[in-house]
């Protein structure tokens, strides 16, 4: 059984990278290879957000514990809050042949590459600034001040996209999400993954006769 993928995926918040893990995840809902890792986030829950299925919600006191216990693949403070992402829980996804996506910012990609380089990075960028600031409005979740902050953060996030294996620029959900879908189903087809995945059938076609 070949190993899994780690994909980082990384964007400015509003890109659209976690509606595109998702619509990706629900293609394959049917065979149970791929998996978005649940983080341990700090910030306060969200309507219709649930524990342990899109965040870990704990304290900070908690948080900080896990740092200390190097639970942690990565972590970071983003906008006040504390993110991270459980080591254990990645490789035994990843041991059991399911692709993984992390939906990080680019600190905690680094913080992965360091520990994973063969990890697949992935950046998704938005048509336009004004395209961005329109879909965090029609969120309706933030204050205007806070879009205005995350817009001014996007710019930061955005200069990193060259540390990224493959770029993505989502003007059309649906093309957007058959290109990700492209690099993914191609990582797989890579010598590494087929070589674990096909070894009895390697050894047959060159044992010599």
């Amino acid at each position: 059984m070949r190993r899994g993928n780690l994909f980082i995926v990384s964007a400015p918040s509003g890109a659209g990278k976690s509606s595109l893990i998702k619509a990706l995840l629900e293609r394959h809902s049917l065979d149970n290879s791929m998996a978005v890792s649940v983080s341990h986030t700090t910030r306060a829950t969200r309507p219709g957000e649930q524990h342990g299925v899109h965040y870990h919600f704990v304290s900070v006191d908690d948080f900080k514990a896990l740092i200390n216990q190097d639970a942690f693949f990565e972590w970071a403070e983003v906008f006040g809050n504390f993110y991270g992402t459980s080591r254990l829980a990645v490789e035994q996804q990843l041991e059991n042949g399911i692709d993984v996506f992390l939906d990080i910012d680019w600190q905690g990609a680094r913080q992965v590459r360091e520990m994973m380089p063969e990890a697949i990075g992935i950046f998704i960028l938005p048509p336009s600034r004004e395209e961005l600031e329109r879909r965090l409005v029609g969120r309706g979740q933030d204050s205007s001040e806070t879009i205005a902050k995350r817009m001014n953060e996007a710019v930061s996030e955005m200069s990193h996209f060259d540390e990224y294996d493959y770029l993505l620029i989502n003007d059309d959900f649906e093309t957007t999400l058959d290109r990700f879908r492209s690099v993914v189903l191609a990582a797989r087809q890579s010598l590494d993954n087929q070589r674990q995945a096909n070894t009895t059938l390697l050894d047959a076609l060159l044992a010599v006769k």
